[in-house]
């Protein structure tokens, strides 16, 4: 009863077995008609079976010592990966793990040394790029996904990561998901990673967003609305438009297609326009010039298309336990007692996201204005890019002022490992993460909202 690709990997034994042989038969026919972006991309990327050639692979420490074994396993000793050069390896999620209490207490930070040497063991064998920690062994030189956005990802491309928040690069125009250990292995082995022909879902955003409303605002609505509540989105492409979009930079539309991931999508994605060319210039120094077929036809088949007035959107919040449990701040009627303040992480831990964090804390330094003494505000930077940014603007200073703690790269306390984690039930979080499912960033309760308003 399985379908063919299925069958044939179980009858291997398995998707690496299966891999091992060729990937590059007669590819899959396009689709006919009108087609969207997402169906264009992948169309130039099929290979034969329900396979995609990737431009780009990337890895990150909590699984790199997996597909190493996987490899050895079904491979042997002496294999060799596709197009090395176009793999890039991370080391972001844990290293803040000496201040994690989490991973202090359970005695953790052994094992977490052990994933390290594996993860640069596996660099060193294979000759791999590679973005480890900063200097000083604390924090890390980026976020993964963040920094695929800032340096490699291109319109066009078709990119895979292991991490669920891979669809960040969509903002740039390219098709980018995440995977697990296993397709990774074999995307490491052949170059290919399996890809079905998953709808796509409009998201038309029109008007302008009121000011002091941000992309994490529109995407915590999104997320709140009955129908993606009740699985709309689950393994559906978002594609995101309007002109609402159009007129956010690439930070913000990464936010967006970061968070595909809560709302149930395999990816998100936006078509690339002069915003997008204007980052390239500016972040990598590139030239690029669009081609004309890097956009959705008129007439491309929708699965559905959901219209949102962005003019009625107002900043939101979700409560503890899921981020779609999302409201609009001005009806929470009475505001809960926060312990620690947390702006960071890939979505929110961008050059723009910390503009929104200064615009508020600028503020407030001006009046004389501190943090309130019982809440702690910790500020993270994505990237060291985006670290050299605040400095150049001279934002540190407002920070400082106000008595924000600011950290290096790394995921941190999103992934319940640094500064910025509860340590007891009894706290509040309010925080700019993605999700705040029970136990994300530590034992105490997790609101989410945009950096504004964690400001």
């Amino acid at each position: 009863g399985r379908d063919p690709q299925a069958a044939a990997i179980l009858r291997a034994g398995g998707l690496l077995p299966y891999g091992l042989g060729p990937v590059d038969g007669p590819e899959d026919p396009p689709r006919d008609g009108p087609r969207t972006l997402f169906d264009k991309i992948v169309d130039r990327h099929r290979l034969r079976n329900g396979f995609v050639r990737a431009d780009l692979r990337f890895i990150h420490e909590y699984y790199t010592g997996m597909c190493a074994h996987l490899l050895a396993r079904h491979a042997g000793a002496h294999y060799r990966l596709q197009d090395p050069q176009h793999i890039v390896c991370f080391e972001d999620h844990l290293s803040y793990v000496r201040q994690s209490p989490a991973h202090v207490a359970r005695g953790l930070v052994p094992a977490v040394q052990r994933l390290s040497q594996a993860h640069r063991a596996f660099v060193a064998r294979h000759g791999l790029t590679d973005h480890g920690y900063a200097p000083g062994g604390e924090g890390s030189q980026g976020i993964s996904h963040a920094m695929v956005a800032e340096r490699y990802a291109l319109p066009g491309q078709l990119v895979v990561g292991t991490d669920s928040h891979t669809p960040h690069s969509g903002a740039l125009g390219c098709v980018a998901f995440g995977v697990g250990s296993t397709e990774m292995a074999n995307a490491f082995l052949t170059g290919a990673v399996r890809m079905g022909r998953p709808e796509v879902l409009r998201i038309e955003v029109d008007g302008s967003l009121p000011a002091g409303v941000a992309a994490k605002d529109l995407a915590l609505h999104l997320l709140a609305l009955p129908a993606i509540r009740a699985g709309a989105g689950v393994g559906r492409v978002f594609e995101f438009a309007g002109s609402a979009v159009r007129a956010l930079g690439i930070d913000e539309r990464a936010t967006l297609t970061n968070m595909t991931a809560e709302l149930g999508g395999l990816t998100g994605i936006v078509e690339p326009d002069a915003v997008t060319v204007d980052f390239l210039r500016q972040r990598r120094g590139l030239v690029f010039e669009l081609q004309p077929w890097m956009r959705s036809d008129p007439g491309a088949p929708y699965a559905d298309t959901v219209h949102v007035d962005a003019t009625r959107l107002s900043p939101m919040v979700a409560r503890p336990g899921d981020p779609g449990l999302g409201l609009p701040l001005s009806t929470l009627v009475q505001r809960p007692r926060i312990d620690i303040a947390y702006g960071g992480s890939c979505t929110a831990g961008k050059r723009e996201d910390f503009e929104q964090y200064h615009a508020v804390l600028d503020w407030a330094a001006r009046r004389g204005l501190r943090v309130a003494p019982h809440v702690r505000l910790y500020l993270q930077f994505g990237t060291q890019d985006v670290a050299a940014h605040c400095t150049r603007e001279g934002w540190l200073e407002a920070f400082a002022a106000v008595g924000a703690q600011l950290l290096r790269p790394a995921c941190g306390a999103c992934a319940n490992c640094g500064p910025g984690s509860s340590t007891s039930s009894a706290q509040v979080t309010v925080s700019a993460i993605n999700r705040n499912f029970p136990g994300r960033s530590g034992p105490g309760a997790v609101w989410l909202s945009s950096p504004a308003t964690v400001a």
